[in-house]
């Protein structure tokens, strides 16, 4: 039978068309849905994006009722997504869905940016490791405007490397990436993509038809960007000071080498296997004397080494900034992944289908003791690190995950031989088990990293209609999902305002953190996080 004979044929390689754009869009919807606002970033962005869409107001971002000083792009983008697919979809589901646009986008752009550099052979190799990399996974899933600078990153490289054979659709993507990084991340990401115009100019072969081209970005950038700054200078006075205060306060701190150690230290683990891989393809094309002459290395490698230096400049060592490293590095490890020595790549290839199999092998035990409460003693602790928490059967989970697990079985036996065959097995045996991970389970960690409980726990203690809450050292995470899930917007204990509310919520983990102001404070209501032992909060009434 026809059907039979391809299945046993396994996977086509190098994958291309459909069913590269099939793998690609597995990574990016996995995880995106069937879960709350977790706590941290995903909370706040999300909040922020509920608030523009439901207030209207789509000039300045605002988080709980206060003025919250971050380009608006991405909050555009997750309102828009939240109008479309609200009435389908939960709300911050529909929202967060932004956040796979522009991974796709990243992704897309890889591929063309690849294919201008390496060719058509590695065009699939760039998106494929920027899949396969461990510090994007849980970003890449989450409420995150540095998804924004991720796809500007894509899309700055590839109009660099399209600029000799088109220069008007070059200056054109330039000058979208330029606007899209500033107004989805802010200045200091912008920084590096306005750093390697001069090396992009350089590598063009026709020096002024490359000058023409970078203006023509940088005008279009302004038309675009420059709409916003003076509606946001006009109608709401002082943001656009305190947003330029925000964005250029970190720029004036100087340059830190320790900064520059941690960040090159997150590398090895967070941008695995794109740095072993890029440092491969770069020795590579050194023995074969290319790097001095062709720009597919020094374009990425240049852009690497100014988000390098910016990130050290700018920001404390953290993933999310680190995720602007991630774009130059794939474009440089794409040609890495397809040259590896034959032992190397049969290692690799081992490797990755050994880990993916154990991960994917981990993920059914500790469904089998979240659902058929087996092992006991798993099944026990499962319960003491989520208490309260009550697994169930989900039938359907279950059959999505079966197949999943005969998906990952039938790619391992059935890949041909191919240089792309350790890459396909890494990118999609990290597809497998976040798949599986989402599908059976996700409500385990969607129960202890949400503040769902707290904030309807604080609403139903609250009385009905009441307006002046005071909070005392509440995150904006907290903040975001009292707003989201409560919509309640405490005001600051510290203000004047704040002081004069007959209600207060305090959080801590010591004492002196969760003690009323005075003793004209009676305690209402105290609860956590489930599995939460330290972080408490506290409802006081004066």
């Amino acid at each position: 039978m026809p059907s039979l004979q391809k299945l046993r044929q396994g996977i086509q390689l190098p994958p291309s068309g459909w069913m590269l754009a099939g793998m690609l869009a597995l990574y990016v919807l996995a995880g995106l849905f069937g879960r709350d606002p977790w706590k941290g970033e995903d909370a706040i962005h999300i909040a922020t994006a509920w608030q523009m869409l439901s207030s209207g107001d789509w000039l300045a971002p605002m988080l709980a009722g206060r003025p919250f000083h971050e380009p608006p792009l991405y909050y555009w983008s997750a309102a828009i997504s939240g109008w479309l697919f609200g009435h389908i979809l939960p709300l911050h589901d529909a929202l967060r869905l932004a956040s796979g646009a522009w991974v796709a986008l990243t992704l897309v752009a890889l591929y063309y940016a690849g294919r201008e550099l390496h060719g058509d052979e590695h065009a699939a190799a760039a998106p494929m490791v920027l899949a396969g990399s461990a510090g994007l996974l849980l970003h890449a899933h989450d409420a995150q405007p540095m998804l924004v600078a991720l796809a500007a990153y894509a899309g700055t490289i590839g109009a660099g490397a399209l600029m000799a054979r088109k220069p008007w659709a070059a200056g054109l993507f330039y000058g979208l990436a330029l606007a899209a990084c500033l107004l989805g991340a802010g200045i200091a990401p912008t920084l590096p993509l306005l750093a390697i115009a001069p090396f992009a100019w350089y590598f063009a072969g026709q020096r002024t038809q490359a000058a023409q081209t970078l203006l023509l970005g940088l005008a279009l950038a302004t038309l675009l960007v420059a709409p916003w700054l003076l509606a946001l200078d006009q109608w709401r006075p002082g943001r656009l000071d305190a947003w330029l205060h925000t964005e250029l306060t970190p720029l004036a701190t100087p340059f830190s080498f320790t900064g520059l150690a941690r960040f090159s230290s997150l590398l090895p683990t967070f941008a695995f296997p794109a740095l072993p891989l890029a440092l491969w393809a770069l020795w590579h094309a050194w023995r074969q004397r290319k790097q001095a002459s062709h720009p597919a290395q020094l374009l990425p490698l240049i852009l690497f080494f100014l988000t390098l230096l910016l990130l050290a400049w700018a920001y404390r060592p953290r993933e999310i900034p680190a995720l602007l490293l991630l774009p130059p590095l794939a474009l440089l490890a794409a040609p890495g992944a397809l040259n590896l020595r034959r032992g190397a790549a049969n290692a690799f290839d081992w490797f990755a289908m050994s880990l993916f199999s154990l991960l994917a092998a981990l993920v059914w035990l500790a469904w089998s003791a979240m659902a058929l409460d087996f092992p006991p003693r798993l099944a026990q602790r499962v319960v003491e690190l989520r208490p309260g928490f009550v697994g169930e059967l989900n039938a359907w989970h279950l059959l999505l995950g079966i197949a999943i697990s005969v998906w990952w079985w039938w790619l391992i036996v059935t890949a041909p031989r191919s240089p792309y065959r350790s890459l396909t097995h890494w990118t999609l045996g990290f597809t497998t088990f976040w798949l599986l991970a989402t599908t059976l389970i996700l409500p385990w960690f969607d129960y202890g990293r949400s503040y769902r409980p707290v904030a309807e726990a604080v609403a139903k203690a609250l009385p009905e209609g009441t307006t002046c809450l005071a909070e005392r050292h509440l995150s904006p995470a907290q903040r975001a999902s009292l707003a989201y899930f409560a919509n309640l917007a405490p005001l600051d204990w510290s203000t004047r305002a704040g002081q004069q509310c007959r209600w207060l919520l305090v959080v801590g983990d010591q004492s002196s953190e969760l003690s009323a102001p005075d003793a004209s404070w009676r305690l209402v209501w105290q609860g956590n996080r489930p599995g939460e032992r330290r972080e408490k909060f506290r409802l006081f009434q004066r």
